[in-house]
C-alpha cells in the first residue's frame, strides 16, 4: 500500500482524489474541491455518538457507533469505499483529523474489501491549515494590483486573459452587484476560501508573484473576501479600466439579462425558467429601491416590466438596454466616479480593455 501523507500541498497541486469520511453535516459546512463524502456515521449516528461521548466517555460511544454502523449498513459503506477506491487508486481518505474515522474506514477497507488505500494524517483540519496559510503567505509575499473600472467595463474578461489573475467573483459564484446573483447559490464561505487558495497555490507553483484582483468590496454576494486579502487589496496599485457606455450596456445585457435568463433555461426549463428569471431580476431592482429613490425606481421598474413583457412574447432582448442604460448613468456611475476620486493617488494606469490587458501582462515581468 503507498504510505500515508501529510504532504498536502502535492495533493492540491495534483488535484489527487479524496475520499471524505466525514458526515454529510460537515461536508456541507466546508470541503475541498472533488472531495466525494462518503461518510463513515450519517448525521444522526454522529449526533448519538458525540452525545454518548460527552455522557459515558470514549469507549461506550465507540462501541456505539459499531452497533449503529454494522450488518447491511457497514456492507454498504465499505462497498461505496471500495468502489471509490478502485476508481481512483492514487486518491487518499480522511476524516476531520486523521483520526479515528479515517482509521477504522481505512482498516474495514483492508479487512473486509481487501482494499488497502491510504489516508491523510491530520486530516481535514490539517489541510483546511495548510490552505489558509497559502492565503496569508500570498498576501504576505506577492505584489497584488487592483482593478478597478466603472460597472460593464470588462473586468472580469480582463482577469480571465491574464495568466495570473484571481477571479474571486468566479470563485464566490455571484457578479459582486446587487444584480449578481446566478441561478444555482454560492458557496459556503469555507468552500469559497479553500478554492481561492488552491488557485494561489497552483498560480505560485507555476511562477507567478503577482496577482490581479477586481476591486471587489469586502463581500460578493454572501461570501467575504478574506480579511488579510482585502486589506491588502486597500493599499495596492490600481490599474483603471474604461470604454464607452454603449459597451459597457452591451456587456451588462449580456451578462445579467442573456445569459442569466440562460441559465435559469437550463435548470428549469423555458417557461418556468423564464418565469424565475425575471423575478430574479425585478427582486435585484427592488434591493436597491432605497438607495434609487421612489420616483427613479418606480421609472425603472416600469421600462423593465415591458422589456421582461416584450423578451416572453417574443425573445427579444432590446428594450432591456433603456432601463440598463438609465441605472448606469444615474446610479452606477456616479458612485463609481466617487470610488475612483477616492483611489486616484494609487491608480497608476488608466486606458481600455486592450491596452489594460497589455499593460498587465507587462507589469507582472
Amino acid at each position: 500500500m503507498r504510505d500515508d501523507t501529510a504532504d498536502y500541498r502535492a495533493l492540491f497541486l495534483g488535484d489527487v482524489p479524496l475520499l471524505d469520511t466525514r458526515a454529510p453535516v460537515e461536508f456541507g459546512k466546508g470541503a475541498f474541491p472533488g472531495a466525494v463524502n462518503l461518510p463513515l456515521m450519517n448525521d444522526s449516528e454522529r449526533q448519538q455518538v458525540g452525545l454518548c461521548y460527552k455522557q459515558r466517555g470514549q469507549d461506550a460511544a465507540i462501541a456505539l457507533g459499531h452497533q449503529l454502523v454494522s450488518g447491511a449498513v457497514k456492507a454498504g459503506r465499505i462497498a461505496a469505499w471500495a468502489d471509490f477506491a478502485r476508481a481512483h487508486p492514487d486518491g487518499y481518505l480522511y476524516c476531520f483529523r486523521g483520526g479515528l474515522r479515517s482509521q477504522i474506514t481505512q482498516a474495514w477497507l483492508k479487512d473486509e474489501a481487501g482494499v488497502a488505500y491510504p489516508r491523510i494524517i491530520g486530516g481535514y483540519k490539517a489541510m483546511r491549515g495548510f490552505l489558509l496559510e497559502t492565503l496569508e503567505r500570498a498576501v504576505a509575499e506577492c505584489r497584488l494590483v487592483v482593478l478597478g473600472g466603472m460597472t460593464g467595463t470588462g473586468k472580469t474578461d480582463v482577469l480571465r486573459r491574464l495568466d495570473h489573475g484571481l477571479d474571486l467573483e468566479a470563485h464566490a459564484h455571484h457578479r459582486g452587484s446587487s444584480f449578481g446573483k446566478h441561478a444555482t447559490a454560492q458557496p459556503a464561505q469555507i468552500d469559497f476560501e479553500n478554492r481561492l487558495a488552491i488557485e494561489i497555490l497552483k498560480k505560485r507553483a507555476a511562477g507567478h508573484a503577482s496577482f490581479v484582483v477586481e476591486d471587489e468590496s469586502h463581500c460578493i454576494g454572501s461570501c467575504s473576501v478574506p480579511v488579510g486579502l482585502f486589506q491588502a487589496m486597500q493599499r495596492s496599485p490600481v490599474v483603471w479600466l474604461e470604454d464607452s457606455l454603449h459597451n459597457r450596456v452591451e456587456r451588462i445585457l449580456r451578462d445579467y439579462v442573456v445569459e442569466l435568463c440562460a441559465e435559469f433555461v437550463r435548470l428549469h426549463g423555458a417557461e418556468r425558467g423564464f418565469e424565475l428569471f425575471a423575478g430574479r431580476l425585478r427582486q435585484s431592482l427592488d434591493n436597491i429601491a432605497r438607495r434609487l429613490g421612489g420616483e427613479r425606481h418606480a421609472r425603472l421598474r416600469a421600462v423593465m416590466d415591458s422589456a421582461l413583457a416584450e423578451q416572453g412574447r417574443s425573445g427579444a432582448v432590446a428594450m432591456h438596454r433603456e432601463w440598463i442604460e438609465k441605472l448606469l448613468v444615474e446610479y452606477y456611475d456616479p458612485m463609481y466616479g466617487y470610488q475612483r476620486q477616492s483611489k486616484a493617488d494609487r491608480i497608476g494606469f488608466v486606458g481600455e480593455l486592450e491596452d489594460v490587458v497589455a499593460y498587465l501582462r507587462g507589469a507582472q515581468q
